[in-house]
């Protein structure tokens, strides 16, 4: 006997699936491979763009990130620690914040880098590192026909902390990818500038005392903000979780927590 399923059933199963298609791993079209998987395996959400095509964030932990659209590899904050046995690609371009330790590590520049590999920095790592391409807060470039970044202030303000990171030398980053503002902060407090980012889809924000944001700060910024989706990163031992609560009265904005510690 045949039985026919009624829209009341269908319909949920369909909003499953395609909510499925918006955050979900892919490995189509990737062919580095460590122990029968390939590098896309490690923690990655799939966004649809604007423009329909995907983009991979691979989150690989602490600020240490792989934005990957068509084939176009971008890691940003790369650390020799995090990239373990895998054989990563080189990378087409490789964005840093800052100098910090945590953020700057020539090992991974070195490894992840070819003859056709662009690394973006500020000022002070590029005399560190004896190369790259400079951008100063508020500097605009394109990278390819779908891909844009602006760098953007990163700052601490809480008296006492000033010298951790101050204002005018670190970069966060605004990458527009197939028309999809994706906002990675860098190391910074709830600065006044977060108001002048507009339509920002993903929102990646540090959380993380003394050096960053309080859990209250990084609530206010994200509300600011307004974000589609908020990931904090750079958290270290800080309990996000509590952001979920903090954020509940926002279900316009889906905050999800990877391990980034």
């Amino acid at each position: 006997m045949k039985h026919k399923l009624s829209w009341s059933i269908l319909l949920p199963l369909l909003f499953i699936i395609i909510g499925g298609l918006v955050f979900s791993l892919s490995s189509k079209n990737h062919s580095l491979k460590h122990k029968g998987m390939n590098y896309l395996s490690i923690n990655t959400d799939t966004i649809q763009t604007e423009s329909g095509i995907p983009l991979y964030i691979t989150f690989l932990k602490h600020s240490s990130l792989i934005l990957t659209f068509k084939s176009c590899i971008i890691y940003v904050d790369p650390l020799s620690e995090y990239l373990g046995d895998f054989d990563f690609p080189k990378a087409s371009y490789i964005f840093i914040t800052h100098e910090h330790y945590d953020h700057f590590d020539k090992k991974a520049i070195n490894q992840l880098s070819d003859m056709k590999t662009s690394i973006v920095l500020n000022s002070n790592c590029a005399k560190l590192l004896g190369k790259g391409l400079i951008m100063m807060n508020n500097d605009r470039k394109s990278l390819n026909k779908d891909i844009f970044v602006q760098a953007v202030p990163a700052y601490n303000t809480t008296p006492g902390h000033l010298q951790y990171h101050p204002k005018g030398r670190d970069n966060g980053y605004v990458f527009t990818i197939g028309g999809t503002n994706v906002y990675i902060s860098g190391d910074t407090e709830d600065i006044p500038e977060l108001s002048k980012l507009k339509n920002i889809d993903i929102c990646f924000l540090p959380v993380n005392q003394p050096y960053t944001m309080t859990l209250e700060q990084a609530n206010k910024a994200v509300r600011t903000i307004h974000p589609k989706v908020f990931y904090p990163y750079h958290y270290s031992d800080t309990p996000v979780s509590e952001l979920k609560k903090l954020l509940q009265d926002k279900p316009e904005i889906k905050v999800i927590i990877h391990q980034m510690q």
